[in-house]
């Protein structure tokens, strides 16, 4: 497609600050939120394998994980909505064509998702005793897996489509007729795919260590039980991480041949190097994994590389929509609104950190109580500025809006 079309295609509009801003906010959003996708996926395929299985080590994990699948899907979700709307700021000709060509699977991600979590949550609701108990309607958990990466493949393939411009056209008038339907998946890379779906391995078993921290926290006495999942996590952080090397090689070397440079730039390598280091540090660190905060650090690491992962998946979009088809984000028409752009970060930044940090407390202390849990005067004072701060952001929202309504 001309260039000069892509840039008619933008909101006259401009944007409300300066691109370099929504490209790192995209980035760093976009990580925390496939990061949660990979503890959904991770948690859930424990989960239904522990819930199969009778060893009682396999059983106790898949109770935990069920716990766990339940909070990610709604941390997943909610992180989620950030990067799919700085994407849409900036990249708005590929994304809006992108979801007007296969209109029909981006209404149908909905409610994909809606059935996908309540299955999920049936699963959990039946088996809420899991440890000790048969295992009740199996098949809810496995429904709701597949379905998971059924709406994940709807975004990657609407994340590929928008890469191709030069197919646009043909994809909306086949043979010179115009399908209008919205019916169709147009493009997809099944490695690429692939390749972040099998990124839930080793992120989950990453995870497990600062579970089982969190256990010798609490005094947990069954020491075959932490060492039980210190072999997972250390073999599905080791196995995972191969076969998502493996993924990266194939999906490198089959991309088009405009940017085939890119498969030996820095960007892979880094993103390489990166998974390695997180798979290898809870082996570094030995002992110290069980003294301390020593035992959460792998998770901060594996942090790290999933947003370096991230930026080489913006490096790939850039060197294909700037490099290839010569559309600058950049360049973008600026109109500041200092208005909007404070609320977002006084938004993430204030209450969102103090909502965050007041959850994480009672989570935290809760788990390293024996018996029932009563928060202290000062975690209790947490919540309540967590709630007026809430109410204050609701109020000003609103009163900002009437008066720009009719003021």
């Amino acid at each position: 497609m001309d260039t000069a079309m892509l840039y008619a295609l933008r909101d006259p509009l401009g944007i409300p600050a300066h691109p370099v801003i929504f490209l790192i906010l995209g980035v760093a959003t976009w990580a925390l939120h496939i990061a949660a996708v990979h503890v959904l996926l991770g948690s859930s395929f424990l989960a239904i394998r522990g819930a199969f299985s009778g060893d009682d080590h396999w059983r106790r994990l898949a109770s935990a994980m069920v716990n766990t699948a339940k909070v990610a899907i709604s941390v997943a979700i909610v992180v989620g909505v950030a990067p799919l709307l700085f994407v849409q700021v900036i990249y708005d000709p590929f994304w809006y064509t992108s979801n007007v060509l296969s209109a029909w699977w981006v209404i149908g991600f909905i409610f994909i998702l809606i059935v996908a979590t309540l299955a999920l949550f049936i699963f959990y609701a039946m088996n809420y005793e899991l440890r000790t108990k048969k295992t009740r309607c199996p098949g809810s958990m496995i429904v709701a897996i597949l379905l998971f990466l059924v709406v994940g493949f709807i975004m990657h393939a609407l994340s590929v489509q928008m890469l191709e411009p030069d197919k646009w056209l043909e994809w909306y008038a086949p043979n010179g007729v115009i399908d209008a339907s919205g019916r169709s998946i147009h493009a997809y890379n099944p490695w690429r795919f692939a390749f972040f779906i099998a990124l839930s391995l080793p992120v989950i078993g990453i995870w497990l260590f600062g579970y089982r921290r969190y256990l010798q926290g609490a005094g947990e006495e069954d020491q075959d039980y932490l060492d039980f999942i210190k072999r997972l996590g250390t073999r599905l952080g080791a196995i995972g991480t191969a076969i998502s090397l493996v993924l990266l090689v194939i999906w490198m070397r089959g991309l088009p041949g405009d940017i085939s440079d890119f498969a030996t730039g820095p960007w892979p390598i880094a993103a390489a190097v990166a998974l390695i280091i997180a798979a290898a540090y809870p082996l570094v660190l030995g002992r110290r994994l069980d003294q301390g905060l020593w035992g959460y650090t792998p998770i901060l690491v594996a942090t790290v590389a999933m947003i370096v992962v991230a930026a080489m998946r913006e490096a790939i979009r850039w060197v294909t929509l700037f490099g290839v088809h010569g559309y600058n984000p950049l360049d973008y028409k600026i109109v500041m609104d200092w208005y909007s752009t404070g609320l977002f970060f006084i938004t993430f930044g204030v209450l969102g950190g103090s909502v965050v940090a007041y959850l994480l407390t009672v989570a935290w202390q809760a788990g390293q109580t024996q018996g029932t849990y009563t928060p202290s005067r000062a975690v209790n004072r947490m919540g309540t500025v967590s709630i007026v701060l809430l109410v204050l952001w609701v109020a000003q929202y609103f009163g900002f809006g009437l008066w720009t309504a009719y003021a």
